[in-house]
């Protein structure tokens, strides 16, 4: 087989929560431009309305649809319209991710268990329903986002979310253990770890301590909007039909040292 056809996702179909705007909007495209059809879900359906009618200019087929992915419902929803749309759910990027920032000592209960209900049962809800589908096609990929927040602690004044990094601790973890169970049923189960990226979620947090992000990664700079198309790529695509259970890092370097 050629390389380009590792890489080609032509006929394929995903799924990406989270999918309406920061990297799951760029894994989106990323997928459709190798030209995988794309259901981007999310809380807020406006955004994917707004993203999905760009993947379609990319010459592939897309819809967007409502999803909280802690609510069974929402989810059992998205896979039903998906199926019966395109027949199929090949691949699976659980992205929906939540954080809140505040000192150990002061974290409420009900927001760690928030972060954690998102982050960590989210996509066990996620992976759970979808497999089914992919137990009966025999074949799925299913990409987590985790961080590199889960390798590491971080100091209070660069980032104060404790919730967060135990959740993506826990995301890898969970990645590492559902493709040892899944494997044998032809699903292949890895994660992505990026590192620093100027998404809502961390913007005020880098605007805030820019030179100290800045002087902890090798490379000098933040992830930009095609740094993690390529690793989702290859974990979507026949390139990575023998890996499984891996947690790709992208953060320019920042926990090599």
């Amino acid at each position: 087989m050629h390389v380009r056809e590792l890489f080609d996702l032509t006929g394929k179909t995903a799924v990406v929560t989270g999918g309406g705007r920061g990297l799951g909007e760029q894994i989106a495209i990323g997928l459709a431009e190798a030209g995988s059809n794309v259901v981007v879900c999310s809380r807020k359906v406006e955004n994917c309305i707004e993203i999905s009618k760009k993947l379609e200019e990319l010459g592939v087929e897309s819809t967007a649809l409502q999803c909280d992915v802690t609510n069974g419902d929402d989810i059992q929803n998205v896979i039903d319209q998906t199926v019966e749309k395109f027949g199929t759910i090949d691949i699976l990027v659980n992205n929906s991710g939540a954080s809140w920032g505040a000192p150990v000592d002061d974290m409420p209960l009900e927001a760690f268990q928030k972060v954690i209900n998102v982050n960590v049962v989210g996509t066990f809800l996620m992976s759970q329903a979808v497999g089914k589908v992919m137990t009966k096609q025999g074949y799925g990929k299913i990409i987590n986002i985790a961080s590199v927040a889960a390798f590491r602690g971080s100091y209070p004044e660069l980032m104060d979310a404790i919730g967060y990094n135990a959740s993506k601790g826990g995301v890898v973890s969970f990645t590492k253990d559902l493709a040892v169970k899944w494997g044998p049923q032809g699903i292949h189960v890895n994660a992505i770890a990026p590192g620093m990226f100027p998404t809502k979620m961390s913007k005020v947090m880098f605007e805030r301590n820019r030179e100290k992000y800045i002087e902890g990664i090798p490379l000098r700079r933040v992830g930009t909007d095609k740094d993690l198309k390529g690793a989702a790529l290859f974990l979507a695509s026949q390139a990575s039909d023998y890996v499984t259970g891996e947690t790709i890092v992208v953060d320019g370097g920042s926990i090599a040292h």
